[in-house]
C-alpha cells in the first residue's frame, strides 16, 4: 500500500483506478478505429455504386441506340428486318431503366438528371419511335424520322455524355476519399493497436504484484466479450472484490446474449413480416389486375356500344364471372385476417362428407373439359362435425388445385373412407407433381412455387386457409408428391361420434 496525505490507497482502488483509465483509453481507441472503418467502407460502397451507375447508363444508351438504329433503318428502307435491334432493345428498356433509376438515387443532382433522361427517352419511345414503326409509308417515316428523330436522339446522347461524364468526375472524387479514409483506418488502427497492446502490459506488470491470473482472465474475457463471443463466461474464484466482479461479469454478459439473442428473433420476425408485407402486395397487385380489368372492359364496352341481346348476355357472363373471381380473392385475403386474429369460429353442424364430396365434384367437373372427377366412397354416410361452408372450402380448394396443376388433363380422383372414430378424404391428380426442395413450403402463405412461371393463377392462399380451416377442426392436412407423377393431397377429420365421445368425457371430467 502507498500513503498519501495520511490515507491509504488500497489495492482495489488502485485497480479501479487502473482499470478506468484503460477501458477508457481502449474504447475510445476502438470506437475511432470502428468509425474510421465504417467511414472507409462507406466510401468505398459509393464508389462501387458510382461505377454501377456509370456501366447502367452506358448499358441504357447503347439499347437506345439500338433503338435509334432500328427505326432509323426501317424509316429510309421500309424493310422490318432493319427492327431487329428496335425490338430486342425495346424489350430489355424497362428493366434497365428501373435499374438506372435505382443506382443514381443517392446523389440529388444526378438523381435529377437521371429521372429528366429516362423521362426523355420515355418521350422518344412513345411520340418518336413507335409511331414511326407504325407508319406504312415510307416516306412518311423517313420525313418524321428526319425531322423530329434526329432530334431527340441527338438531344439524349448529348444528356447521357454530360450524365457519364459527371458520374465519372463523383467516382473519381469517392475513389480519393475512399483511399484517403482506408489509409486513416490503416493507421489509426495500428496506433490504436499498438498504443492498446503497450497499455495492456503495463497493466498486466501493475496487477501481476497483486492478483495477476484472475484480472488476466477478466481482461481475455472482455476482449472476447467485445469481439462478440457473448457465450463466454468467467470462472468465480479469486479473493472477494475479484470473485465480486467476476461474478457480475458473468451476470452481464448473460444479459447482453439474452439481449442479442431477443434482438435477432424481433430483426428475424420484421423480416418475415417484411416478406409476407411484399408478397401480399404482389399478390394482390397481380391477381386483382387481371379480373378488375375484364370487368372495366367488358363495362365500357357494354355502356358505349350496342350489342345484340345474346352477345350482351355473354357479355354480361363475363362480367359476372370476373367479380365473382374478385370476390372470391377478397373472401381469401379476409379468411387469412380472421384466422391471424383468432375470429375464426367453427360451427358445431352435422355434416356428411360424402354428400359434400359429391356435389363439390360435379360443381368442379365443369371447370375443365380435358378433365374428369371421378368420386369413389367406400362407405356413406361420412359424419363429422363442423361448419358445411369451411369444409366445402377446403374440398373445392383441393379439387381445384388438381385441376389447375394437371394442365394436360387427366383424371381427378376424390376418395373418402372412414367411419365413426375418423373420415379421410384423398384427392389425387396427374399432373406436374411438386418438386421435393418445394414440398416444406407448400402451406407457406403466398407461397406458390413455379406456378406463375406456368403461367397457373392463384394466390398462394387457399392451401394456407385450408389447413388452418381442417386444423380448427381437430383434423390434419397433408400431401405425398413426386415431380411429373401428381399429387395426392389427404384430409382427417374426427368422425361425428368421436367428437361427440371426446367432449362427453371432457365434460365429466369437469
Amino acid at each position: 500500500m502507498s500513503r498519501s496525505n495520511g490515507r491509504t490507497v488500497s489495492l482495489r482502488d488502485r485497480m479501479l483506478l487502473a482499470s478506468i483509465v484503460l477501458a477508457a483509453i481502449v474504447v475510445g481507441v476502438f470506437v475511432a478505429t470502428i468509425l474510421a472503418v465504417s467511414a472507409a467502407r462507406n466510401a468505398t460502397k459509393q464508389e462501387a455504386r458510382s461505377k454501377n451507375l456509370s456501366v447502367a447508363a452506358l448499358r441504357l444508351e447503347k439499347l437506345v441506340l439500338d433503338v435509334e438504329n432500328g427505326v432509323r433503318g426501317f424509316a429510309l428502307t421500309s424493310d422490318r428486318r432493319f427492327l431487329a435491334p428496335y425490338t430486342d432493345a425495346k424489350a430489355a428498356l424497362p428493366d434497365q431503366r428501373k435499374l438506372f433509376r435505382s443506382l443514381a438515387t443517392d446523389q440529388p443532382l444526378q438523381a435529377t438528371r437521371a429521372k429528366t433522361l429516362d423521362f426523355d427517352i420515355g418521350i422518344y419511345i412513345e411520340t418518336f419511335a413507335d409511331p414511326v414503326v407504325q407508319f406504312s409509308n415510307r416516306r412518311a417515316a423517313e420525313l418524321a424520322y428526319d425531322s423530329e428523330g434526329r432530334r431527340q436522339a441527338a438531344s439524349i446522347r448529348n444528356q447521357f455524355a454530360q450524365f457519364i461524364q459527371a458520374e465519372n468526375e463523383l467516382s473519381r472524387s469517392r475513389e480519393r476519399a475512399a483511399d484517403s479514409k482506408s489509409r486513416h483506418a490503416i493507421e489509426l488502427g495500428v496506433v490504436g493497436l499498438t498504443g492498446s497492446a503497450i497499455l495492456i502490459l503495463l497493466f498486466a506488470i501493475y496487477l501481476a504484484r497483486g492478483i495477476a491470473r484472475p484480472v488476466t482472465e477478466a481482461a481475455a474475457g472482455a476482449g472476447q466479450v467485445a469481439a462478440g463471443d457473448l457465450s463466454f463466461r468467467l470462472s468465480q474464484t479469486g479473493p472477494g472484490e475479484v470473485g465480486e466482479f467476476t461474478k457480475s461479469f458473468n451476470e452481464m454478459a448473460e444479459r447482453l446474449e439474452s439481449t442479442r439473442n431477443e434482438l435477432e428473433d424481433q430483426n428475424a420476425q420484421l423480416r418475415e413480416s417484411e416478406r409476407l408485407k411484399s408478397d401480399l402486395v404482389n399478390t394482390v397487385s397481380h391477381e386483382l389486375r387481371t379480373p378488375l380489368s375484364g370487368v372495366m372492359g367488358f363495362t365500357k364496352l357494354l355502356l358505349t356500344r350496342e350489342f345484340d341481346p345474346e352477345t350482351r348476355r355473354h357479355y354480361l357472363g363475363i362480367v359476372d364471372a370476373q367479380a365473382r373471381r374478385l370476390s372470391n380473392l377478397l373472401d381469401d385475403f379476409l379468411d387469412v385476417r380472421r384466422i391471424e386474429e383468432g375470429r375464426f369460429e367453427r360451427a358445431q353442424e352435422l355434416v356428411d362428407m360424402a354428400t359434400l364430396l359429391r356435389e363439390e365434384a360435379q360443381l368442379y367437373s365443369q371447370q375443365s373439359p380435358k378433365h374428369e372427377v371421378a368420386v369413389e366412397i367406400d362407405h356413406a354416410p361420412l359424419a363429422v362435425l363442423g361448419n358445411p361452408d369451411r369444409l366445402r372450402q377446403v374440398i373445392g380448394n383441393l379439387i381445384s388445385n388438381a385441376i389447375k396443376y394437371s394442365p394436360q388433363g387427366g383424371v381427378v380422383e376424390v376418395s373418402a373412407d372412414g367411419g365413426n372414430e375418423s373420415v379421410r378424404v384423398e384427392v389425387r391428380d396427374e399432373g406436374m407433381g411438386i418438386p421435393l426442395s418445394q414440398q416444406p413450403q407448400i402451406f407457406t402463405k403466398f407461397f406458390r412455387g413455379d406456378a406463375p412461371a406456368s403461367g397457373i393463377t392463384g394466390t398462394g392462399l387457399g392451401l394456407a386457409v385450408s389447413r388452418d380451416i381442417v386444423e380448427s377442426h381437430g383434423g390434419r392436412i397433408g400431401f405425398t408428391s413426386a415431380e411429373g407423377q401428381g399429387t395426392t393431397f389427404f384430409v382427417e377429420l374426427p368422425g361425428a361420434n368421436g367428437v361427440k365421445d371426446r367432449q362427453g368425457h371432457d365434460e365429466d371430467q369437469s
